[in-house]
């Protein structure tokens, strides 16, 4: 079923006489504007209210600018005699007030048994509905402007300025203009691409970009995350590498023509330091695609509804920039409160996850989730189930050949020789070490090799090696219980089974 767009949804809720519609967007006059188009269209008057400018109407006819009150404004809207459309800006404050509520609901019951087409439209950036009203009011989250109304606006500024600007010869290049400012208001929009043919007298993406990142940020919620990994930074998993390769193309209108469905995404479940938060690095490059990183500790505010709210946010957000990944980092400790939260945080948690998982389950946009946990007891279970992900990984200690292959990767980035040293003694001496251990032990040997005024060698890595107690041992019994969950819950990531492995582990142990 196709998505029906927002301007769609409210035209319809219009038709189908819903008194009462609040419309959550920060796109005050995107919103007005198709307000003012619908009216054309039905033939209906626009009234727009504020609390600084009182009533004034969308074709400028009529003008109260003495109606400044909000009780004022809905008495007017009551004995108002034609039909029309009644908009109200930022009127979630005054719902606090019972008196106003009364009158909304009131005002509900008459227009829906009166012979005028009437209704009212709330237009806010938060949406706030008293429990008493809720049941009386339909809710549209308006959306974010698609490639088309991106578009619309380069092509407006372009017949504007009469400059001769790159995408103008190149398709390529404005695909890319456009793409780059998905995720960002109309208003965002026009002012970045200001900026952008300010400074460098074109359409400018890294400029675009740059911004994007800033008013992304802003929500406190979403994360911008550039990084420069990619998988060649990622030694082993070769199992996980190779279903991700096969999947770099998921998106394409090509993919679509061949009736592949859009992935939704995986859980990275498995041992501290041993690759999921740098393999979800390591995607947004290999595919290019923008990575936004979701804190959901961040997700929960302190303010009644505000959680909610910000989780819409964030999911809107990524829908609009899309094609996109959306990762999760350590999802146990965010959503780990699930099944107490009706008594500790009055349900919060739970509403905020529940949200979440029917939008893993439903989602049609390409957005590609990727979560990341590392104790898998306190994941809710929910979570689990099939059709959340398309897969569910388990990354273990790295193998004999993916250590190996770590130590090289890390030689390499500290720009050291390596022919100069014995990977078959370092790998011997890494027995049990995460990636993540293995690097921190050449950085040791680092930190010697400058205190003595010489370079590393493998010597060196080896001692750092040997002063070295890893998660492995001092954790032993929660791998072992992970592994064992492994076992027929998740698909192994690496070419070796956790078995081998906990061998080795076992073979060190004995020695």
């Amino acid at each position: 079923m196709a998505k029906i767009d927002s301007i769609q949804e409210i035209e319809d809720l219009i038709r189908a006489r819903y008194p009462l519609i609040y419309v959550v967007s920060a796109e005050e006059k995107r919103v007005e504007i198709a307000l003012a188009e619908l009216g054309k269209r039905r033939q209906r008057k626009v009234l727009l209210w504020s609390c600084t400018q009182g009533i004034t109407s969308a074709d400028s006819s009529e003008s109260m600018s003495d109606i400044k009150d909000p009780l004022r404004a809905l008495e007017y809207f009551a004995k108002y005699e034609d039909d029309a459309i009644f908009l109200l800006r930022d009127f979630h404050p005054y719902l606090q007030d019972p008196t106003v509520t009364r009158r909304l609901r009131d005002l509900n019951r008459d227009f829906k048994s009166g012979t005028k087409r009437r209704n009212v439209v709330l237009v806010s950036g938060l949406l706030k509905v008293p429990n008493e009203i809720e049941k009386d009011m339909a809710v549209v989250d308006f959306d974010l402007p698609t490639r088309e109304d991106i578009a619309s606006i380069v092509d407006k500024l372009c017949a504007s300025l009469r400059l001769d600007f790159a995408l103008k010869k190149d398709p390529e290049v404005y695909r890319r203009v456009v793409e780059a400012a998905l995720g960002l208001t109309a208003e965002e929009a026009e002012n970045v691409f200001s900026k952008s043919i300010i400074r460098k007298k074109d359409f400018d993406i890294a400029t675009i970009v740059a911004e994007k990142k800033n008013i992304i940020r802003k929500s406190g919620v979403l994360e911008f995350y550039e990084t420069d990994s990619d998988m060649n930074d990622v030694g082993g998993l070769e199992i996980l590498k190779d279903w991700l390769r096969k999947r770099a193309r998921a998106f394409s209108k090509e993919a679509r023509d061949f009736g592949l469905p859009m992935p939704k995404g995986i859980l990275l479940l498995g041992i501290p330091g041993c690759g999921k938060s740098l393999t979800a690095k390591a995607i947004g490059q290999a595919w290019q695609v923008p990575l936004l990183r979701l804190d959901v500790g961040k997700v929960f505010a302190g303010l009644v509804g505000q959680s909610e709210e910000n989780m819409r946010k964030a999911i809107k957000t990524a829908e609009a920039v899309a094609p996109c990944i959306l990762w999760l980092d350590e999802l146990e400790k965010g959503f780990s409160g699930t099944q107490s939260s009706g008594s500790t945080d009055g349900g919060t948690t739970a509403r905020v996850f529940a949200s979440f998982l029917t939008w893993l389950q439903e989602k049609t946009s390409p957005v590609f989730v990727i979560s990341t946990a590392n104790n898998v007891n306190m994941l809710p279970p929910e979570l689990l189930r099939k059709g959340r992900f398309d897969e569910i990984f388990f990354i273990d200690l790295p193998t004999p050949e993916e250590r190996k292959k770590i130590t090289e990767i890390h030689i390499k980035k500290k720009k050291r020789d390596t022919e100069q040293f014995d990977f078959d003694k370092i790998t011997s001496a890494t027995q049990g070490f995460s990636g993540s251990e293995i690097e921190q032990a050449i950085v040791s040997a680092l930190y010697d090799a400058f205190e003595d005024s010489t370079d590393i060698d493998t010597d060196r890595i080896v001692k750092s090696c040997q002063e070295f107690i890893p998660l492995a041992y001092t954790m032993k019994e929660t791998i072992d219980g992970m592994r064992e969950w492994s076992k027929s819950r998740a698909r192994a990531a690496s070419l070796t089974t956790a078995d081998a492995l906990e061998a080795e582990t076992t073979r060190q142990l004995e020695i």
